[in-house]
């Protein structure tokens, strides 16, 4: 970047560190919600909330379902091949 347009961009610059810091948190938010162990703790917790009476049974069905479609797309992309993977392909 030469010195003229250095100097135009610069009014530009908190915009464009806003951005940066916003673009860091989403990757980190996104790297958080996906961990296995965080996705494993809520199953956790969703069972543990539809054995006290706070979640019902629909409510409950949807969450794990979403939660446990997150873990199996966490498992995919390490190109790894698991069992139940293997399994569905025969069946196809």
């Amino acid at each position: 970047m030469g010195i003229v347009s250095g100097l135009l961009l610069l009014p530009l610059a908190p915009v464009r560190g806003t951005a940066w810091v916003a673009d860091h948190l989403l990757q980190e938010a996104r790297r958080q919600a996906h961990d296995p162990r965080v996705v494993q703790a809520r199953l956790a917790a969703l069972n543990r909330a539809l054995d006290e009476g706070a979640v019902d049974e629909a409510s409950f069905e949807r969450e794990e379902e979403r939660l446990l479609t997150l873990l199996e797309r966490q498992a995919r992309p390490t190109g790894r091949t698991t069992t139940t993977n293997q399994a569905r392909r025969r069946h196809v």
